[in-house]
């Protein structure tokens, strides 16, 4: 299959070369339906092997997540760069600085995510995620030797910039390098690096516990410096998406990327699926032409920009902020500082398990239905820790235990069903063409609600302010139960289709309930062009 700018087609070749395409891809498209699991893992082994690599960038921001929030309960920064609150309150850092310290790799991060998909357009998913690789580095050494509470935040601010790039890069690259039966399972392993960051993160803070003066908090921060040397020289031999040289029309380098990819695919199989791509995304072009980032907010895209934004930021809306604070919460609910540790790190064991086992709900039971089922339990799960709290504060101490155990419970939940999901659903339902743009929005948004909820925690925890501890609960399943709302009447199932399946319902309007069981006919693409001509 020639790139069409190689050399300039007749009418008559290049309506034969175009059918050529369609029927190829109609192969592809049957050829994909019918793949079992196994078959997929064993065609695409490579595909899995890059995306996982390229995804492992996530735990670098995951971890600084949980550090900060969880620094807030280690002595030695405390006595650092707080204050003393009195001989209940012991040494604080003020809620101000809470917020702006926790919400400082966020505001970079939404700085982040634009860039990224400037970078990407220009670039390529490859080597903008080597390079700020490599700009990450040196910023890690401010955090770490920050003298002050400004220098801290001026680093997490910068530190936020890169891996905004990566979150949003890692979603998309997953997403456009395996086929259609992995991508659920390698999207919602971004999840799971999530997960992986914030266990690191809690193993490393409880052994930072024992250690006295400031390396007990430099240590966390300098530990972020393991992952640039094991990255950089494995992604410097990643392949780049082929959907990307396919907008880009290079094709042939498309093909060799495929090969690469999908290394036990037969040769005329490799030319199939990009013949789907090149078919995706002229369909994209003829239905949406632009892709720019007012274009995501037109037609058919301002539906799928609407669920994407939606869906990522539920991720907060339903409680996370609550479990990013979870080692300053125990201590606040009165458990030792090295208990509270300790069951930071069970808390993330059990989101690790369940992120897992999240694998096997997306086998069998569709995106919409594992949403809706664990949000409801998240609801459900944050009244319930609002309860105990009030029991708590009538002198029940064995109350707080079952705070902290609830607590656990609510994340592995979260982790089972709404975490990883997010990841799958943001994935699969942006255009191939706006990928980028409509991720990196998705991304903003989450971080948006992130920052302004995330100022508001400390000071429903900090016992200085609010004092709300446990019975922020309630708060939260209030917003959780308008998202639930939502979920109900516009997510859409998305399980075992194909990109153009996904592009020709929503140029159709087809409401969110009938996703699942509505029947695509043969040839719809042209149906759908002809109705719009």
């Amino acid at each position: 299959m020639a790139e069409k700018s190689d050399y300039q087609l007749d009418p008559e070749e290049e309506r034969v070369s175009w059918t050529q395409t369609r029927v190829e891809a109609n192969r592809e498209e049957e050829w994909q339906h019918s793949l079992t699991l196994w078959q997929s893992l064993k065609i695409y082994r490579t595909a899995v092997f890059w995306s996982v690599a390229a995804s492992f960038c996530i735990v670098q921001e995951a971890y600084d997540t949980l550090l900060l929030g969880s620094l807030f309960a280690l002595p030695a920064f405390k006595e650092h760069f707080g204050f003393y609150g009195g001989k209940k309150a012991g040494y604080q850092i003020s809620a101000p600085w809470q917020a702006g310290l926790q919400q400082g790799a966020n505001m970079g991060s939404l700085m982040g995510v634009f860039l990224g998909a400037f970078l990407v357009d220009r670039f390529g998913y490859k080597y903008s995620i080597l390079g700020n690789l490599v700009i990450l580095a040196p910023i890690i050494a401010l955090v770490t030797f920050a003298p002050n509470l400004g220098a801290l935040l001026a680093g997490e601010i910068l530190c936020g910039i890169p891996w905004g790039v990566f979150s949003t890069l890692a979603e998309a690259y997953a997403s456009e390098i395996c086929p259609q039966s992995l991508r659920g399972y390698l999207t919602t392993f971004v999840n799971l690096c999530w997960v992986l960051g914030h266990f690191i993160g809690a193993g490393v803070l409880r052994a930072a516990n024992n250690i006295t003066g400031k390396w007990s908090y430099r240590m966390p921060f300098a530990v972020q410096w393991v992952w640039i040397p094991i990255l950089l020289p494995i992604l410097a031999f990643a392949p780049e998406s082929p959907y990307w040289f396919v907008r880009k029309g290079k094709l042939q380098n498309a093909e060799k990327t495929v090969r690469r990819i999908a290394p036990a695919a037969e040769q005329g199989r490799v030319q199939e699926i990009v013949s789907s791509m090149v078919r995706t995304n002229q369909f994209e072009k003829e239905v949406n032409q632009g892709t720019t980032w007012a274009d995501c907010f037109k037609g058919t895209n301002l539906r799928r920009t609407e669920i994407s934004c939606v869906v990522w930021t539920t991720q907060i809306l339903c409680g996370l902020q609550f479990a990013n604070y979870s080692t300053y919460f125990f201590t606040q609910a009165g458990l030792s500082t090295i208990y509270s540790f300790d069951m930071t790190i069970g808390l993330y064991a059990a989101a690790f398990i369940g992120t897992c086992l999240s694998w096997v709900l997306l086998t069998y039971f569709g995106r919409r239905r594992i949403w809706l089922a664990g949000l409801t339990t998240l609801c459900f799960g944050q009244i319930l820790i609002g309860v105990l709290s009030v029991v708590a504060d009538k002198g029940h101490t064995g109350a707080r235990w079952a705070q902290a155990g609830l607590m656990i419970g609510w994340l592995f939940t979260y982790d089972m069903t709404v975490g990883p999901v997010a990841y799958a659903i943001v994935g699969e339902t942006s255009s191939t063409r706006l990928r980028n743009k409509t991720v990196g929005l998705a991304r903003a948004s989450y971080n948006v609600f992130s920052i302004c909820f995330g100022v508001l925690m400390p000071y429903m925890l900090n016992p200085t302010k609010w004092n709300w501890e446990g019975k922020t609960g309630f708060f939260w399943a209030g917003i959780a139960s308008i998202c639930l709302v939502w979920a109900y009447f516009r997510l859409p199932e998305l399980k075992d289709r194909s990109f153009l399946e996904a592009d020709i319902m929503f140029t159709r309007g087809v409401p969110a309930r009938q996703f699942r069981t509505y029947v695509i006919e043969a040839n719809a693409d042209e149906h759908v062009q002809s109705d719009l001509k």
